[in-house]
């Protein structure tokens, strides 16, 4: 497995592009499935998920050319089941069940796997499915789901940790070709729930409230294929935030949509991080003096999990005590171990991190557990003095695409070491 190698001590200084977002990608890709007609998506981050969606749906029939960030999409002869092994490593991919049953009227889905952060359970996916007419089944490792016709319905999506992401995606995406009109009450507001609608909406379906609790849904007999552009990734946006503000540097996030990124920059400015915003990008300015803040993480737009490890790298680095809750997760607090490896104060007290900032981080090998937590580690080794190694970064080339090049075009001292 390949390894980051980082001398630390580096100001990073320059521009940097930020790709497309993954979390909003990958169940646009699964939206295509909803029509026999030819879909392209621009903007698409070159991502070891993205082309492991792109397996799953030729494991279904559809066919998939990925070429200069576009991908051609043209799901015209599909069956209701894929492949069980590609499917059930990857969680995003339970969000086909949505459309195959909408297109289809039957689907058969592997239970989905993923980073491993907690407990993540499918239970609303299925009670919004079900809500619509849906005959469903669990068995072998399989959701099977069969439904002659979709009826809508008013259908609370809210959960233990606040409303569901994909969950609600998948009951958008069902929506669109059920009879009558589909409530979704409680619904996810993340940016990425929007993109979803906005992509469905060009193919011909009828939503209203995307972005808000309540998103109506009145569906239409077919969609249409459709062109859309993929908008960029919020939480490449805040981890090269983050980055420049732990080694004091000056870094201009170009594509970056500060709307999308509230609570992350209102953290950053709370700790004495500036922020410059200026048309099409945002500039993030680090002062060497860091000041600690608390954090809680909520459904959008509160504070997002996927910036947690991140946040908790940075407040490392800040004199005083920080208080980082993570609410969404019960398990996304492996990094800290690792983050105290390089030298940090964290105590781990139920669901809150107390984070004790200001000691010198020395560089040490160290292992990544999931996506976000890989980021982290790599910002923390970049504000270390000395060498950290970042091991199993196979877990960073998921949700970022070609880090180690981007940081090093700011000045970073990073290399990838192919694993044996």
């Amino acid at each position: 497995m390949d390894s980051f190698l980082i001398e630390g001590g580096v100001v990073l200084r320059g521009d940097v592009n930020i790709s497309g977002s993954k979390n909003a990608v990958l169940p646009i890709m699964a939206a295509t499935l909803l029509t026999a007609e030819t879909c392209v998506i621009r903007r698409v981050p070159d991502l070891s998920d993205v082309r492991f969606m792109g397996k799953i749906l030729e494991s279904i029939g559809a066919e998939v050319q990925f070429e200069d960030h576009t991908l051609t999409i043209r799901a015209a002869n599909v069956r209701g089941f894929g492949d069980y092994d590609l499917i059930r490593k990857m969680r995003g991919s339970i969000c086909i069940l949505g459309p195959l049953l909408a297109r289809l009227r039957e689907a058969t889905v592997s239970l989905p796997g993923g980073c491993v952060i907690g407990t993540r359970p499918i239970d609303l996916h299925l009670k919004a499915i079900a809500a619509l007419g849906a005959e469903l089944r669990v068995a072998g490792g399989y959701v099977h789901a069969k439904a002659p016709r979709l009826d809508g319905a008013l259908v609370f999506l809210g959960g233990r940790a606040g409303p569901t992401v994909l969950g609600t995606a998948n009951l958008l995406m069902a929506a669109t070709l059920a009879d009558g009109v589909t409530v979704i009450e409680s619904a996810a507001c993340e940016p990425e729930i929007i993109d979803l609608a906005d992509f469905l909406k060009a193919m011909g379906a009828n939503i209203h409230g995307a972005g808000s609790p309540t998103i109506t849904v009145t569906g239409v007999k077919e969609l249409h294929g459709a062109e859309h552009e993929v908008i960029p990734d919020r939480i490449e946006a805040g981890t090269f935030a983050v980055a420049a503000a732990a080694t004091g540097g000056s870094v201009t996030l170009r594509g970056a949509r500060p709307d999308h990124l509230g609570a992350v920059l209102d953290k950053l400015q709370e700790s004495g991080v500036r922020i410059e915003r200026s048309a099409g990008a945002l500039t993030v300015r680090g002062n060497g003096v860091l000041r600690p803040v608390d954090a809680t993480t909520m459904p959008y737009s509160g504070f997002p999990t996927d910036m947690q490890a991140q946040l908790m790298a940075l407040m490392c680095l800040a004199p005083g005590t920080s208080i980082i809750t993570e609410r969404i997760f019960e398990s996304r607090f492996m990094h800290a171990s690792e983050l105290m490896r390089l030298g940090a104060d964290i105590a781990i007290e139920g669901p809150s991190a107390i984070v004790k900032g200001g000691r010198p981080l020395s560089g040490a090998p160290v292992m990544a557990s999931d996506l976000r937590a890989s980021a982290a580690l790599v910002v923390a080794g970049m504000a270390a003095g000395g060498t950290t190694q970042v091991n199993r970064v196979y877990h960073l080339d998921r949700g970022y695409e070609k880090m180690e090049e981007k940081l090093e075009r700011l000045g970073a001292r990073i290399s990838r070491v192919p694993g044996e």
